[in-house]
């Protein structure tokens, strides 16, 4: 009934507040459920217009987009829990940080910030609760974060507008010409049960970056059961280190609009419904950056059940994916190279692969994984079957132990 409550009040109060500044927080108290006593619950909707810093003490909940503005500082301290309440399309919640608008969110192994769904009964104290689990998926939005960093898109403009913020907003746009942009820092985030559709073909990733710059800090950060993709690249020259995706809806580490970052050690488990391991697209404009993307230490675990891409490289991509460990992927699952101009950069030299090992299903050869029409050595030249023990690259799946996945033994 507390939830029922809850959800009422979320959506009255995003109907007037959305546009106004949210600095009068509407609390509530709530037994959490611990021996300690009461737990304040902080309503939060619409645009921050100074800064803030959420505690530990409280839990946050989302009433539809909560946006971080230009200029304005979000601090989360570690251990806050962030609820996002229910609502579909226009009313999904998700917290937003516009162009210019940073957040400072530095959690620690013990400590992990945790984003999920108000039906979640998490709460202070805890790391995770016991009443959801990897099959819940859009249960509310996501992280987005955009910045002004180059992309590539249709028409060669400088700014888009991200997918999952409806056009009709004008926090949305991401893009322009500073590749050192600093967004924040975002240091051991757990995302969970997020991805609510807003449309057709259009819902919220686990975390989106949108034109993201290099000044900005991604450490040790999680999703778990996203109705989409698990982490979303939409241009940008962002780096990270230490990701983890978990039984994603769509695709688990997705790149588009010649991001040219680098993201090294991260583990990508897919799921039932899960697409693509990898899905990495080239520049939607005429705009490219010769260097391209990076992955570096990359483990992606497939589902055995069914047939997956392992990673589905297109739209003439440019891309280097070193040191990579596969596994447990269907019979049919593959390294597909897509379009004619994703095979003139293969041939080019522009799509590499180094020292891959692969753990192949039953009748299944190294070369049949490779998709492609020409230039197979490419790929056979540079990868390995192995069995499952003799693994000697891959992510280091040891500093994932703070995360909702390893409790649950996914990897």
């Amino acid at each position: 009934m507390k939830t029922i409550k809850n959800l009422f009040f979320l959506l009255t109060f995003s109907l007037f507040a959305f546009n106004c500044s949210s600095d009068d927080d509407n609390s509530s108290t709530d037994d959490g459920g611990d021996d300690d006593g009461i737990v304040t619950e902080v309503y939060k909707s619409g645009i921050l217009t100074s800064d803030e810093t959420w505690s530990a003490e409280n839990i946050y909940v989302l009433g539809g987009k909560v946006v971080v503005n230009e200029g304005v500082t979000l601090t989360i301290e570690a251990g806050t829990i962030i609820k996002g309440a229910e609502g579909q399309e226009s009313l999904a919640s998700a917290l937003v940080v516009d162009q210019g608008g940073k957040v400072m969110a530095e959690g620690t192994a013990s400590n992990p910030i945790i984003m999920t769904s108000i039906l979640d009964n998490i709460t202070v104290g805890q790391t995770a609760g016991s009443n959801l689990d990897s099959n819940d998926v859009g249960l509310w939005g996501g992280l987005i974060i955009l910045g002004r960093a180059p992309i590539s898109v249709s028409g060669d403009v400088e700014t888009a507008q991200i997918e999952g913020i409806p056009a009709t907003e004008d926090y949305g746009q991401y893009g322009g010409t500073d590749a050192t942009d600093n967004s924040g820092t975002y240091k051991y985030i757990s995302v969970r049960h997020g991805g609510i559709t807003i449309g057709s073909d259009n819902e919220i990733n686990g975390i989106t970056l949108g034109g993201v710059g290099s000044g900005t800090t991604l450490d040790n950060l999680e999703v778990v059961s996203n109705q989409d993709d698990g982490f979303e690249w939409f241009g940008g020259t962002v780096n990270a280190t230490n990701l983890i995706t978990w039984g994603d809806g769509d695709d688990g580490l997705d790149a588009d609009q010649a991001w040219s970052g680098t993201v090294t050690n991260a583990v990508v488990i897919l799921g039932s419904e899960s697409g693509s391991a990898l899905e990495l697209d080239g520049p939607e404009g005429s705009v490219a950056t010769e260097a391209g993307y990076t992955f570096n230490d990359i483990t992606l675990i497939g589902n055995a059940s069914t047939s997956n891409y392992i990673a589905d490289c297109r739209d003439g991509l440019i891309a280097n994916m070193n040191n990579v460990l596969v596994y447990n992927f269907g019979a049919e699952s593959t390294v597909r190279i897509s379009g004619d101009d994703s095979h003139t950069e293969l041939a080019a030299g522009r799509i590499t692969f180094s020292n891959w090992e692969v753990v192949l299903p039953t009748g299944v050869a190294l070369a049949d994984i490779f998709q492609a029409d020409a230039n197979m050595e490419s790929f056979t030249d540079n990868a390995t079957a192995i069995t499952a023990t003799e693994a000697t690259t891959g992510a280091d799946t040891s500093v994932f132990g703070w995360t909702y996945a390893a409790s649950q033994n996914a990897f």
